[in-house]
């Protein structure tokens, strides 16, 4: 699922996917774009998301999925850009409702609460509910770029999914009106479920679409995050985070 990886004509790019790589396992991630380096075009940028996905593959991860990123009002406000971009999430890094997370295993941690989605055998929504992103909350150049977002696989650090019995068919949340972030029982952040009008079947053609520019497609079981409306918060250790959907609280997570 990881895609091609870069042509061999392209070893700049190829050098630049192996540092990036390493930066993420030393948890410095993307300090290319901290430096006076030529910039990348949003193709090159996905040239190396495509390379380090592979080389994590190669090392014995899997990807999982994809989020599609820099699409909802809060967002593209706090990063001063907009998309969409997608990115790719790996099995390593997603973990389940109640648990405790260490503070000290990211990059300036920071999280949203969004919907996400499950991918049916015949290329349908099979079923929806709530997570909590996690992101290493890292930019290093002047000004942010999609470049950068891209390359650095969208920020994304992993997934806090829901319990079975939070995951139901994408109709039963047709009803539903309001997603809200709660941090030691402040409401930090609250809104609409979905990120766009069309809701998670927008972002999913959406998806659907710009993989297949790269060669990709979905496949039944992937997990896809189809952005938040609302912003990305940083957390620290001791805090508490809580993802409701109509105040029914869905997802929680610990950091320490």
């Amino acid at each position: 699922m990881a895609g091609p990886g870069i042509s061999v004509f392209e070893p700049e790019l190829h050098a630049l996917a192996a540092r990036q790589w390493q930066d993420y396992r030393r948890r410095v991630p993307g300090t290319y774009f901290g430096e006076s380096q030529a910039l990348l075009d949003l193709d090159q940028a996905y040239a190396v998301q495509i390379e380090v996905a592979r080389l994590r593959c190669e090392a014995g991860d899997a990807v999982a999925g994809y989020k599609v990123g820099c699409i909802g009002p809060g967002v593209v406000e706090q990063f001063g850009m907009s998309g969409p971009i997608h990115a790719r999430l790996f099995r390593s890094e997603l973990r389940t409702s109640g648990e405790t997370l260490a503070h000290s295993a990211y990059a300036n941690l920071a999280i949203e609460g969004e919907m996400a989605v499950r991918i049916a055998a015949n290329g349908t929504i099979a079923s929806a509910f709530p997570v909590i992103e996690l992101h290493h909350f890292v930019f290093r150049g002047s000004p942010r770029t999609l470049a950068e977002l891209v390359a650095n696989n969208g920020i994304n650090a992993g997934a806090v999914l829901a319990h079975d019995h939070v995951v139901t068919p994408l109709g039963d949340w047709e009803t539903a009106h309001t997603l809200t972030v709660t941090v030691n029982g402040k409401t930090m952040d609250s809104g609409a479920l979905w990120a766009t009008a069309g809701g998670a079947v927008e972002a999913v053609d959406w998806l659907s679409t710009d993989l297949r520019r790269h060669g990709l497609s979905l496949s039944p079981g992937d997990l896809v995050l189809t952005g938040t409306p609302l912003g990305l918060h940083p957390v620290s250790p001791g805090d508490s985070v809580i993802i409701s959907v109509d105040g029914r609280d869905l997802v929680t997570c610990l950091i320490a």
